[in-house]
């Protein structure tokens, strides 16, 4: 059984705009040629482009409070509510969030909140929570060709491979392999992740300088093999969940294949669509 693929969250890419940060932008981009379709750039989504840059830059780090929409609005030199409209697409995306007489911060993964993002398996009973994990094996090696395209690499790239166990009040409930990309976790190690006690993006987020920012995710039926049901403490056969999911940071670059096998005798996959 097949599942079309959902997004978790909204893309994480601003639309390109053609606004300098010390000019007045214009209300649209002309057509690229005679007889072409116009194609429009709102005032909005040329500040939005340029706030999304700032952020990507690192100009405001995560956790970090932005300047104010009137600052905002005399640095683009354009109107309050331009801005307060970029921002309000910002925060629906999840890359800002805005706190009551506090002003609009960065989003991080820091955030309680923020853990259950990505985390989509949600308890038949009692309060979601994050769950322990035990790492089975992290280790550099080269890409496989199916993990290369999907993190839009070449085969054979170095990246690095986790697999872990997680599980909910002592009960094995997810088994995950994780791929990424060599070159931007250099240095994680197995050690590094034991000794983290947070959620792992936020780990990525903090010492990676990589923050994930929406994920692509495939869900089919299937059963636990020989292996799963060992590290899943079920029976062999027994009905799993399997997810496919491609992690990506700003600009839509993937930085991150996750494939997960769910038990579901306690848990249900959660989704809210709008």
């Amino acid at each position: 059984m097949n599942s079309a693929p959902s997004n978790l969250t909204n893309h994480g890419a601003a639309a390109s705009g053609t606004v300098s940060p010390t000019a007045a932008p214009a209300t649209a981009a002309p057509a690229s040629a005679p007889g072409s379709s116009p194609t429009f750039s709102p005032l909005y989504q040329q500040i939005k482009a340029l706030i999304t840059q700032s952020l990507q830059s690192g100009e405001w780090k995560p956790g970090e409070l932005i300047p104010s929409e009137v600052e905002l609005a005399g640095r683009f030199k354009v109107s309050q509510g331009t801005v307060r409209k970029a921002i309000d697409e910002l925060a629906a995306e999840n890359l800002v969030m805005r706190k009551q007489g506090k002003g609009t911060f960065v989003s991080t993964h820091h955030e309680a909140r923020a853990h259950f993002r990505f985390l989509r398996l949600m308890p038949d009973e009692g309060v979601p929570h994050y769950p322990e994990s035990k790492f089975i094996e992290v280790k550099r090696t080269r890409a496989p060709a199916d993990v290369a395209r999907l993190l839009e690499l070449k085969s054979g790239d170095a990246v690095v491979f986790i697999k872990r166990v997680q599980s909910f009040d002592g009960m094995p409930t997810i088994v995950e392999e994780l791929w990424l990309p060599g070159l931007i976790f250099k240095g994680l190690t197995a050690e590094r992740l034991v000794e983290y006690k947070g959620p792992m993006y936020g780990l990525f987020e903090s010492e990676f300088g990589t923050r994930m920012i929406r994920a692509a995710e495939k869900i089919r039926a299937t059963s636990a093999d020989e292996g799963a049901a060992a590290l899943l403490q079920v029976a062999q056969g027994t009905p799993l969940l399997m997810a496919e999911r491609v992690s990506f940071t700003y600009g839509d670059k993937p930085v991150e294949l996750r494939r997960g096998l769910y038990s579901t005798e306690r848990h249900h996959y959660q989704n809210d669509l709008n």
